[in-house]
């Protein structure tokens, strides 16, 4: 019985393929080549599919300094990235992501300048980033479909990160509407493009084209996607990859003044709910199991019942981290519980769940101390010893069974 595994590629981009496309001129790294083959055989010699993610927040330093996500340059550079790894690992990888989680680094890194590059362009660099993205991975989609695919017979898409959003006041109509904007604008942008008809939500063009006006600009700060790269955008994925971790609530709130920003253009304040748990203190993940559900159903009914891989669900526990890990694990058997609903009562096209992370890692701005791991690493002892949490231990037997027994 085959188990499948996510490469991710924290290090892929800058440690594989030491990249000066800009310049005419390119360096391959050998030695990330190695490691990764035997990364890749040794998961297959152990009856894991690996899923691999070419791009996870890690552009070289040298291509950022070239402008990075804000040209349009890079979408030639990620090609010609994409076409390298197919053909170097594409006889073994059947599962591809092109780009995790680019909603995310989009508002994250070019908007608000949280996540490296850490260079804030309020109002304009998310939706900059996010059509350079959109066309790299579209035309790296391309790539594999016309010169890999019948020869290596996999499958690519991206990853998109999304909560499931509820008004705050389930009998306000007014933020009703306003959690609808906030899925268009959290998970929409992108996969409307991809997944139905090469361009963004309407809804959410016209509002940000008369924000825009508004604020004295020429155009709108939403690029637009010429006939040409709407056909090529258009259809570009063979499964719906999300990643979700929990629920938010959205009010309505006008606000036009001050500098420009997403949530601005959408008019929207984005807020838990103060009954919901919280998975450590100051985390962002609040414990909302039956949201996954939610949003299967709304990708089910939005995007023509797709095939959908959850590629990261996970709950993150402060430093230091018990060993039995009673909170978590509760997280981890609702959530499944959820998944069986969505597949068996909503007829969810669901194939694939991933958990994040089979090991406690780097956590970006969080460092070490937000631990996501199956298995506690401890940082403190050169030889890294990992040890199985209790949710380890239990999501080894909902693997081994198939699923979780008893009542849901």
């Amino acid at each position: 019985m085959y188990q499948t595994a996510w490469i991710d590629s924290l290090s892929l981009f800058s440690f594989l393929v030491t990249s000066c496309y800009l310049m005419d001129d390119r360096f391959i790294n050998q030695k990330g080549i190695d490691y990764y083959n035997k990364m890749i055989d040794d998961l297959l010699a152990n009856g894991v599919i690996p899923v691999v993610t070419l791009y996870h927040f890690d552009l070289p330093q040298h291509l950022e300094d070239q402008g990075g996500w804000k040209t349009g340059a890079i979408v030639e550079v990620f090609d010609a990235y994409a076409q390298f790894c197919f053909g170097t690992f594409g006889d073994r990888v059947k599962l591809w992501i092109t780009i995790n989680e680019p909603n995310t680094l989009a508002a994250l890194a070019y908007e608000k300048g949280m996540l490296a590059p850490g260079f804030p362009n309020p109002g304009t660099g998310a939706y900059q980033t996010a059509h350079n993205m959109i066309k790299a991975h579209a035309k790296a989609w391309h790539s594999y479909d016309s010169l890999f695919r019948k020869k290596q017979n996999g499958q690519v898409s991206l990853s998109l990160f999304s909560p499931w959003v509820e008004p705050a006041n389930p009998t306000s109509v007014a933020d009703q509407e306003a959690a609808k904007r906030v899925m268009a604008l959290a998970l929409d942008l992108f996969a409307k493009p991809i997944f139905i008809d090469g361009d963004y939500p309407a809804a959410l063009k016209s509002q940000v084209a008369a924000m825009s006006k508004k604020q004295g600009y020429p155009s709108s700060r939403l690029p637009e996607f010429t006939e040409e790269e709407k056909r090529m955008i258009k259809g570009s994925a063979d499964f719906f990859a999300v990643q979700y971790y929990t629920t938010c609530l959205a009010k309505h709130q006008e606000n036009s003044e001050g500098e420009p920003s997403l949530l601005q253009d959408i008019n929207t304040e984005i807020l838990p709910d103060p009954s919901w748990q919280v998975s450590q203190p100051g985390s962002w993940v609040y414990v909302v199991p039956w949201g996954i559900r939610k949003l299967l159903k709304y990708i089910k009914d939005t995007y023509n019942n797709p095939v959908i891989y959850i590629t990261e669900n996970g709950f993150p526990q402060g430093d230091p981290a018990p060993l039995d890990d009673t909170q978590r694990w509760e997280y981890f058997r609702e959530t499944i519980q959820e998944l069986y609903k969505a597949i068996h009562l909503d007829k969810v096209n669901l194939q694939l769940y991933l958990v994040w992370s089979l090991l406690d890692n780097f956590e970006w701005n969080s460092g070490y101390s937000s631990r996501f791991g199956l298995y506690h690493v401890d940082f403190e002892n050169p030889a890294l010893p990992r040890v199985p949490y209790k949710s380890a231990k239990e999501y080894a037997k909902v693997i081994q069974n198939n699923g979780i027994k008893g009542p849901l």
